[in-house]
């Protein structure tokens, strides 16, 4: 009993450690917000609102015991970058149904498995993935809804440029997109131009737009507006030659994906093979790697070929997917 209080206690931790480090922010991201600083500073007395922005968006409404749950948990830093995510995602769900439900399917996943394959490490593994799940559905959510923005931004950006040329003002053409636009893009310009009708500037609103969806092709969009306000000239033609960097770099990363596909199919079938042979051998023939769950030896062959494998699947992730444009 001590050591399955042990375990889980383990296994806990090193759940609360890998989600810190998944939610944590990137190089780039903290890069690109130096950037958007230094603007912002040459910008004047209009940062406050940019800079509470996030805090205004993560605002959450108290709801009975998960609402209080919420507001307690928010004090921390890794939980505010979930928040982040799951309104990146447009999910319904809280912080707190999030972390109880990852508890929640760690414990019940920890109980089956100890039952049928007694063996700490490998029990600790699968309730760890189990546990992971919500934070993987909701960053699946996020990223489908980020690149189907991506998707249609460059056409959004070009009705814009479009609407300028015809002689509407910044709010009327963002008015127009926002009813001609595709989803989600249309939904966003139309919470752009809501927010400036109740009396919200330009830059605080495209700065909370960026906090919604952490593009890069987005924020090349937003700084190319935000320098254009500071320093005059033609905003239809930065729009033109900004439309033309975004399709030229999705082009580009069109064709890394089409030369790396191999690659990665190589990499999920080497990562997947070793745990679906095990599991159909032994579904053939019952008891055929006992010896690995019963002897010392092989429970350490075991944690040995599941560390080979986690590092095996990390360095062949990074050389796929190590290519940025």
């Amino acid at each position: 009993m001590a050591l399955l209080i042990l375990s889980f206690i383990a296994m806990l931790s090193i759940t609360f450690v890998l989600i810190i480090s998944m939610t944590r922010r990137s190089a780039m991201d903290k890069t690109i917000d130096k950037r958007m600083d230094l603007i912002h500073a040459s910008m004047g007395d209009g940062i406050t609102l940019a800079v509470g922005s996030q805090q205004f968006l993560l605002a959450t409404k108290r709801a009975g015991t998960l609402g209080l749950l919420d507001e307690i948990l928010l004090q921390f830093k890794p939980v505010r970058n979930l928040s982040l995510r799951i309104m990146q995602a447009n999910s319904s769900t809280s912080v707190s149904a999030v972390i109880l439900s990852s508890l929640g399917l760690a414990i019940v996943v920890y109980a089956v498995t100890w039952f049928f394959v007694p063996v700490a490490l490998v029990d600790s593994g699968a309730a760890i993935a189990s546990c992971l799940l919500p934070y993987w559905i909701i960053s699946f959510k996020r990223s489908r809804r980020i690149n189907s923005f991506n998707a249609v931004l460059a056409d959004t950006i070009d009705m814009l440029a479009r609407a300028l040329r015809a002689g509407y003002s910044m709010s009327g053409s963002i008015e127009m997109v926002s009813e001609n636009a595709q989803e989600p893009a249309g939904t966003e310009f139309k919470e752009i131009f809501r927010q400036q009708n109740l009396g919200l500037p330009l830059r605080d609103a495209l700065l909370q737009l960026l906090d919604r969806f952490p593009s890069l092709d987005l924020r090349v969009l937003v700084t190319a507006i935000l320098v254009q306000k500071d320093t005059g000239g033609n905003l239809a033609e930065i729009l033109d030659r900004t439309v033309f960097v975004i399709r030229d770099r999705l082009r580009i990363q069109g064709e890394i994906r089409v030369q790396t596909a191999q690659g990665r199919l190589t990499g999920w079938i080497l990562s997947a093979l070793p745990v679906v042979m095990f599991v159909l051998i032994n579904l053939v023939n019952p008891g055929y790697s006992s010896i690995l769950l019963t002897e010392p030896i092989g429970r350490k062959m075991i944690y040995i070929s599941i560390g080979m494998l986690s590092v095996g699947t990390y360095i062949i992730h990074r050389i796929v997917n190590g290519i940025e444009v």
